[in-house]
């Protein structure tokens, strides 16, 4: 049996990590989502595992920045002694007007910042964050608002569940919808559809109340509750019951 990580369990990790989340600026927010930030201080390495979400992410860490495409899978970090990060996430769907190619073409890859922003970094808060942002700011782009606007839908609305539904909604073919998620949000529709319901599941299990997992598999749309749990896995690296002892 796998011995797991007691820090990892019942919510311990808020006694090593502390977590902030900013709004962008108006002017900004086409663009950014939000921005976070991370410190840790931890006396033995921990394994922080981080799960996928279709954000483009600019990080500042240690000095440097890095440019880190949409995750297909879930990663683990290990974060050692103490440290700090800070974060922008980018709105999903509107980041190909910075990188001026399909957004696909950093899927699973991480590039130093400066291959799109500005080499000289800036000091890892808001304010200064957004200076440095604005100066590759790029003329807003129909297109990637409209990709942008599709996915918000995806997240908020439970009842999209398939992505023949979703395009037939918005007056496009499959094929159609699929080139516009890969040029400007990284991954395809189905799979920004399976994470945001997998969303749901986490949001059911982080707020303590039991949970039956047939009727949240019919609910989101699964065959079964076998489907919900092999999607789950697949995506978190864990079974839901297994990732539900982190609350």
């Amino acid at each position: 049996m796998t011995v797991r990580d007691s820090r990892e369990l019942a919510g311990a990790w808020a006694r090593h990590q502390r977590h902030a989340f900013h709004q962008p600026s108006p002017d900004l927010a086409p663009w950014v989502a939000r921005y976070w930030e991370v410190t840790w201080d931890y006396a033995e390495p921990y394994r922080q595992k981080v799960v996928p979400y279709p954000n483009v992410q600019l990080t500042f860490r240690d000095g440097g920045a890095a440019l880190q495409g949409v995750v297909a899978g879930h990663q683990t970090k290990v974060l050692a002694g103490r440290g700090h990060v800070f974060g922008v996430a980018f709105r999903p769907g509107a980041f190909r007007p910075f990188l001026g190619a399909p957004v696909s073409t950093l899927t699973d890859r991480t590039v130093d910042a400066a291959t799109v922003f500005d080499p000289a970094l800036p000091a890892p808060e808001v304010t200064e964050v957004e200076r440095y942002l604005r100066r590759r700011l790029p003329e807003p782009d129909p297109r990637a608002q409209e990709a942008a606007g599709v996915v918000d839908a995806v997240a908020t609305t439970p009842g999209i569940t398939r992505v023949d539904a979703l395009a037939g909604d918005l007056g496009l073919s499959v094929r159609q919808l699929q080139r516009l998620f890969a040029e400007h949000v990284g991954l395809g529709p189905k799979w920004v559809i399976r994470r945001y319901r997998l969303h749901e599941v986490t949001e059911r299990l982080a707020a303590g109340t039991p949970v039956d997992w047939a009727a949240v598999a019919a609910d989101l749309g699964y065959a079964d509750q076998a489907h919900l749990t092999r999607d789950f896995t697949a995506m978190f690296g864990e079974s839901p019951t297994w990732y539900a002892r982190r609350y």
